[in-house]
């Protein structure tokens, strides 16, 4: 069994053009993401990408690129062209690694692969973390995620869930952490299925594996992983001493 990480990156992000390469502590976010995924000692390591600039950066640090179509309109469909032009089978195991994730921890990694490894009715698997403050609860960029009792999950949402209703125990929210691994045979499942209803409302793609019947595994881990969705967000991290949490 192969085990591969995909970096999908494009240039044209809506809420920050050429994320990708903005700099944090002097290198591009790309290469920081790139970073992290060699420290999880998975051998392949590819970004994907639809543009020039992206490519010849990943290039440029001594790492692997993989060009694909400008067409796609997620980053699952950008990772399943780059593991049909690697060739792989339908066990293999894939890691989608978002491209705006510079302090994605690398201890993360064998937590997220764990599931699929051990449990063979798990179709894909993801991360979670506790949240800690009402601003990320109410923000509906920080998606939502409840779990049922055997860490399988059962809701995505970008409102607050679940609902609580005084008195009794406040309920343990968690934070999606948009990292996923599959195998190969599953992402080509996944992307052939038309978008559902709740995927479609909410704009949250990891909804239709659940619509359609799928079981997503979720792990808990205690750090957050910022993400840079907007010069902000960038702006925030970089207060941060490089490597901290």
């Amino acid at each position: 069994m192969r085990k591969v990480i995909i970096i999908p990156a494009r240039y044209g992000s809506t809420r920050f053009p050429g994320k990708p390469l903005a700099l944090l502590w002097g290198k591009t976010i790309i290469r920081h993401v790139y970073e992290k995924a060699l420290a999880s000692e998975i051998e392949e390591i590819y970004v994907a990408t639809d543009d020039e600039r992206i490519f010849n950066e990943v290039i440029s640090f001594g790492g692997k690129a993989i060009f694909t179509s400008k067409e796609h309109t997620c980053g699952t469909e950008r990772v399943a062209e780059a593991v049909n032009i690697l060739g792989l089978d339908r066990e293999d195991l894939i890691i989608n690694l978002q491209g705006d994730q510079p302090l994605f921890p690398s201890e993360y990694f064998s937590l997220l692969i764990k599931p699929l490894l051990f449990s063979s009715d798990i179709h894909m698997s993801t991360l979670a973390t506790p949240i800690k403050n009402l601003k990320d609860l109410e923000n509906p960029n920080k998606v939502k995620v409840v779990l049922n009792k055997e860490g399988r999950a059962l809701y995505f949402s970008r409102s607050p869930i679940p609902y609580f209703v005084p008195p009794g125990k406040e309920p343990l929210y968690l934070k999606h952490i948009g990292v996923y691994a599959y195998t190969k045979g599953f992402l080509d499942k996944f992307i052939s299925l038309p978008p559902g209803d709740l995927e479609i409302s909410e704009k949250l793609e990891q909804l239709r594996a659940l619509e359609y019947g799928y079981k997503i595994a979720v792990t808990v881990v205690p750090k957050e992983v910022p993400e840079v969705d907007t010069p902000e967000d960038l702006e925030d991290i970089k207060t941060l001493k490089e490597g901290e949490l």
